[in-house]
């Protein structure tokens, strides 16, 4: 595949079915990485908790410090790539992220990794903000709603098996092997960027910006409703679902009774949701509108939501009955998520691409990294985690009602 199959100028031309797959399979592979990293040692938190002598409270900051690494990292590496281009940018974050996960496993403290896990973030943000700018570099509205959503068979995987692999690691090693892993992984993930991304944004069309221009660029990404409004959907969503993501691990083990196989096999399952709602999404886009297609995702995902708190409220709290819960939730995620972050992105020109998404790939990170620990503040708990959700719930629906009220007004134009 060569560079010039990446011409921005052809974004809406059409492309051949083997030109989208590659790119599937390489921006998927790319933006799994820092899912996968996440999810990979959630089985493990017990096991680290007592290896490392701390508590669960201490190791899940592990998670937090990643997260905020995340959105930091992405706040910094999306104008460097508006101003670079892609492919360095990308492919220095990738080294870095290699190196930390080799230095995970080899951690003494909890305090140690908390530190390398914020380092990890910063260098696993250039996976997630630079494959977002490169579809954007391509493709707009619908177009790039639809390649998301292709783009997500791949990176819902990680998630999905991230977990039972964890699992299975933690079986034949201690801990550290599942940090080992991880390193091989994007390890592998660098090298298929290497030999198959080309740069996608030509070095006229780099906009280098001062600091002044830079805030002047987030100042009006913060005050264009049509970028601000669905990319606050993003950031309650993805709040709501990282709240059961960070405490399910402990909730289920220690207060359902699961193992870490049962656990793992719980979570595949949330996330083969979150994969089949996606897809439902892709069946639904030339059929119905975007705004429509939220609405139809928040109704199913808050439904998932209030059957979570109605089995506690019943008395009727097990795994099966807490899993259908997270499965309905999961899946109303899935077709939320593509049409919101497409909104967001179609609404700002490609030369600002890299920033646009740096931003809001920061406030989803720095959302996903706060409001799940402020809901468990008092401890994580099966209740915690419900009220954590029920709440980002709500303000998810308050943000697509607007982001609605939004397009009707003001549409983007072609």
């Amino acid at each position: 595949m060569s560079a010039a199959a990446f011409n921005p100028g052809a974004a809406q031309s059409g492309h051949s079915r083997r030109y989208i797959t590659m790119m599937v399979l390489v921006l998927g592979t790319l933006a799994a990485t820092a899912p996968l990293a996440t999810d990979l040692y959630l089985p493990a938190f017990p096991n680290m908790a007592e290896a490392l002598g701390s508590t669960e409270n201490h190791i899940q900051l592990t998670l937090t410090s990643m997260m905020v690494g995340l959105g930091l990292g992405q706040a910094v590496i999306g104008p460097l790539s508006d101003r670079f281009g892609r492919r360095g940018p990308l492919l220095i974050g990738m080294g870095v992220f290699t190196l930390t996960a080799l230095l995970c496993a080899v951690a003494t403290t909890a305090d140690q990794l908390i530190a390398i896990r914020f380092v990890q973030g910063l260098s696993g943000a250039a996976g997630m903000v630079i494959t977002r700018a490169v579809i954007r570099d391509h493709f707009e509205g619908d177009a790039m709603t639809r390649f998301t959503a292709k783009m997500m068979l791949i990176t819902m995987l990680a998630p999905m098996l991230g977990p039972i692999i964890g699992a299975q690691l933690i079986h034949v090693g201690p801990w550290p092997i599942v940090f080992v892993f991880m390193a091989v992984m994007s390890a592998l993930a660098t090298v298929l960027v290497w030999h198959y991304l080309p740069e996608s944004l030509p070095a006229d069309q780099r906009q280098s910006q001062t600091g002044r221009e830079l805030a002047a660029t987030i100042g009006g990404l913060v005050r264009d409703p049509r970028f601000i409004a669905p990319t606050l959907v993003v950031c309650l969503n993805f709040s709501m679902l990282f709240t059961y993501v960070s405490t399910f691990s402990f909730v289920s083990q220690d207060e359902l009774g699961a193992s870490a196989g049962a656990y793992s096999a719980v979570f595949g399952v949330g996330t083969l949701a979150l994969l089949l709602g996606n897809q439902a999404n892709m069946v639904l886009i030339d059929r119905v509108e975007s705004g429509a297609r939220m609405v139809v995702g928040l109704a199913i995902s808050l439904t998932g939501v209030a059957w979570i708190a109605g089995v506690q409220m019943l008395g009727l709290v097990g795994l099966v009955s807490v899993t259908i819960g997270i499965a309905s939730m999961m899946f109303g995620c899935g077709v939320i998520f593509p049409n919101a972050g497409a909104a967001a992105m179609s609404s700002q020109r490609p030369q600002v691409a890299g920033t646009a998404s740096a931003f809001m790939g920061s406030l989803q990170m720095a959302a996903g990294g706060a409001l799940p620990a402020l809901a468990t503040l008092g401890g994580v708990s099966l209740a915690s985690m419900t009220g954590g959700i029920v709440v980002y719930g709500i303000g998810t629906a308050i943000a697509v009602v607007a982001t609605i009220r939004v397009y009707r007004r003001r549409p983007v134009a072609a």
